[in-house]
């Protein structure tokens, strides 16, 4: 796509998005989810009303959107009139779902152990380890260094894990035998 296919109020969206250093990922969400809003009010979203709004989240909802989706849209569009049209009263009109909270699979003592005693390669059973000790992500555990382990303070550094945000997680002490 080229710049003179772009709209100017497109345009101004991803400006207003990049000020505020919305990922790449979010911003082809956010843009997605306003064209679909667009498509279905047959105009441009900038003559949008609020019974258009209601109207679009009504139809998302009677097609079975799940939840997570509802929010996403309910957020673009949020951020696309508060933002981008300095519009509050259409903003004000978006409704976001609550999603129905679970309990997660949490494995017993004995799972885990058969679990771990399972692995023959060190490296394996380190990586399940460190995920199960420290909660980690697949992808934080991937790409932790030795740099990153401070046994001396009993903790591990985790840069960029998700969001882009730095932590520390704490390091037991039978983590770090098994790291050694």
């Amino acid at each position: 796509m080229t710049d003179k296919a772009i709209s100017p109020l497109r345009r101004r969206l991803i400006k207003d998005m990049t000020i505020r250093r919305l990922g790449p990922g979010t911003q082809q969400q956010y843009i997605r989810h306003l064209k679909s809003f667009a498509d279905f009010i047959g105009r441009s979203p900038d003559k949008a009303t609020p019974e258009d709004v209601r109207r679009y989240q009504l139809r998302l909802a009677s097609i079975g959107t799940t939840v997570p989706t509802l929010n996403a849209g309910a957020s673009a569009l949020r951020f696309f009139f508060r933002v981008t049209l300095k519009r509050r009263d259409l903003a004000e009109t978006v409704v976001s779902v609550r999603e129905p909270r679970r309990l997660p699979v949490v494995l017993s003592p004995e799972e885990v152990s058969r679990l771990l005693a399972s692995t023959t390669n060190i490296k394996h059973k380190a990586a399940l380890s460190l995920t199960y000790a420290t909660g980690l992500r697949s992808s934080e555990v991937v790409s932790l260094k030795l740099t990153d382990i401070d046994s001396d303070r009993m903790v591990i550094r985790v840069e960029q894990g998700k969001g882009k945000k730095d932590r520390y997680v704490i390091l037991s002490p039978n983590l770090l035998d098994i790291l050694r």
